[in-house]
């Protein structure tokens, strides 16, 4: 069992030439007893970007703040605080900060996507 805060834990950048401005916190984990899967959440600085990139497991994502655009296999989607999505296994994807503020989402992957 964990409980915990967000604002407690080590945030690391993503360490990507094709990233800018993003970093990572990993709220859930096997080391939490959560042996399938992890928890993350990413932020995503004003003008930043996570690394265009297809992988063989899918993810699902929830927008916690600020505004942003997830692009899925060439298809620009807005996304703002309260959305979600099912990013498939296999499908190029890159999720942009568009707004002023920081851009957090929570990431949840299995455990070999998590790296």
């Amino acid at each position: 069992m964990v409980v915990g805060n967000i604002k407690k834990l080590e945030s690391k950048p993503i360490n990507n030439p094709e990233a800018k401005n993003s970093r990572m916190k990993v709220l859930v984990n096997e080391e939490n007893g959560w042996h399938d899967y992890v928890m993350r959440v990413v932020e995503v600085e004003k003008e930043g970007y996570t690394p265009k990139h297809e992988h063989p497991w899918p993810h699902i994502n929830f927008i916690i703040s600020g505004k942003g655009e997830l692009m899925i296999d060439g298809k620009a989607n807005a996304v703002e605080e309260g959305s979600y999505a099912y990013v498939p296994s296999n499908t190029l994807h890159q999720f942009r900060n568009v707004g002023s503020e920081i851009f957090k989402f929570i990431c949840i992957v299995p455990k070999e996507g998590h790296k």
